[in-house]
């Protein structure tokens, strides 16, 4: 058994993982990477956020091209799409990443051991390679970045040809007419906005009363409104109480709290995700988890056990690759600077990648309400500018909450084209402390989405003038 001594191991190669050993790196600590794949790049690159935002704009091409006819164009795209051909594009944009990260490993002078790891002590990882070759690292710091897997309660049974998870959906051999989502966050919205806008008939079951209720609730209702614009069916408050597969007839029945039977092709079951723990052998060497295998850390990311750090999906909320980046690389240089107390900036952009995108920082209403905060509010919707008119987007809207006094923005919440890159603009205002005026002062391009900033600064002007 080979043993051999590296300043960092991390265990798991996705977005945390490899900012921690590439920061690790700068600062010229020896690092090595353990990823059970052949390949690096974690479930981000594999089955999770990759795949499906890049299958979710295949969707959003082929359902503009059905669109056509606001443009005067005539024609559209057959209705029989296969997987496969949907497919296409994920696969080349994930070779694509996939030798980014190889290149990013090799100029940093990072070694990737390929194989199982588990803790042995709070300085050693051993590594079970497919042969059963097995390795010990040795290293002044452990960094766990294993993420999470789909939740997979024991009464439901995935079988990959009736019943899916939020990866295994990848999966799929082809389009089914109809499909019922059970758990309406956000990947359970995301998925069904993909498959609804290519025409399947979608159904979503959640025992909570309101979708996405972290949203603002005005945007949260246009989403609401929209989804079932495209006609996906709602059933809020209303869990599911059993799933069975009727082979004969080909389908899943679902029966819900209420009684109600809903029968589709197939269901995606997408109600949560558990940590990748359970093989690193984290009780034997004392590193605390909590509910559903997840890692307790403190707000430097150091677990229960000096020297064994953990970041990203599998210590929880927020759970973002944008936050788990940051997430990595601050835990190697927490893990080699002594006394540095560098912590992620706490306004964090959120983004849902459903059709339309939603993206909201800051406080919402609800939050403001509930804080006895004063504040007020202004408003763009997409068919007031001139791009909104030409790219045939008439339901998005951009929403900006400003205490009335001092006119400094305290949130931003957009549902609409583009949503997710529009936010950093007020991300970027807040950030600073600016105040509404920014808005109304600063020329911006025309046309453009980013005009929707200056229309809501002024009719928030406008509210400003009835108040006082």
């Amino acid at each position: 058994m080979e043993t051999k001594h590296f300043d960092l191991v991390v265990i798991g190669s996705g977005p945390a993982g490899e900012k921690a050993a590439i920061e690790a790196s700068k600062m010229r600590k020896s690092t090595a990477i353990v990823e059970k794949r052949s390949v690096q790049g974690g479930v981000c690159i594999h089955t999770g956020t990759i795949p499906s935002k890049t299958l979710r704009e295949t969707v959003m091409y082929i359902a503009g091209l059905r669109q056509r006819s606001a443009y005067g164009l005539m024609g559209g795209v057959k209705s029989n799409v296969s997987i496969r051909e949907l497919m296409y594009r994920k696969e080349q944009v994930i070779r694509q990443e996939l030798d980014v990260i190889a290149q990013n490993m090799a100029r940093h002078r990072i070694q990737v051991v390929q194989g199982l790891g588990r803790l042995i002590d709070s300085h050693t990882v051993e590594v079970v390679g497919d042969n059963g070759e097995v390795t010990h690292l040795n290293a002044e710091a452990i960094v766990i970045s294993t993420g999470t897997r789909p939740f997979r309660p024991d009464y439901v049974t995935f079988d990959e040809k009736y019943i899916y998870d939020g990866e295994s959906i990848l999966n799929l051999d082809e389009l089914p007419r109809t499909m019922t989502i059970i758990g309406g966050g956000v990947i359970g919205c995301e998925w069904a906005s993909i498959f609804a806008h290519i025409g399947v008939q979608i159904t979503i079951i959640d025992q909570r009363p309101q979708l996405l209720s972290f949203l603002d609730r005005e945007i949260a209702d246009a989403l609401v409104y929209l989804m079932r614009k495209y006609r996906i069916t709602l059933m809020l408050n209303d869990g599911d109480k059993e799933i069975r597969v009727d082979p004969e007839r080909e389908h899943v029945v679902v029966k819900t709290q209420s009684g109600r039977e809903v029968v589709s092709d197939k269901l995606l079951f997408a109600a949560g995700r558990v940590g990748n723990t359970s093989s690193l052998n984290l009780e034997a060497v004392g590193v605390e988890t909590k509910e559903r295998g997840l890692i307790k850390v403190n707000n430097l990311y150091e677990t229960s056990v000096d020297g064994i750090y953990a970041v990203g999906d599998v210590i929880g909320f927020p759970a973002l690759a944008s936050v788990s980046m940051d997430q990595g690389r601050l835990a190697a240089i927490h893990a080699f600077k002594e006394g540095d107390t560098s912590c992620i900036n706490t306004l964090l952009p959120f983004g849902i990648y459903t059709i339309p995108e939603v993206s909201m920082v800051g406080e919402t209403e609800e939050a403001l309400i509930g804080s006895g905060q004063e504040y007020e509010i202004g408003i763009a919707r997409y068919f007031e500018l001139a791009r909104g008119q030409i790219i045939n987007d008439h339901d998005g809207m951009l929403k900006l909450i400003f205490d009335p006094k001092s006119r400094r923005l305290l949130g931003v919440h957009i549902v609409g084209e583009r949503a997710t890159e529009l936010i950093h603009i007020g991300q970027a205002v807040m950030a600073h402390g600016g105040t509404l005026d920014y808005f109304v002062d600063t020329v911006f391009n025309y046309p453009t989405l980013t005009e929707a900033y200056k229309v809501a600064a002024l009719d928030g002007f406008a509210r400003l003038e009835h108040r006082f």
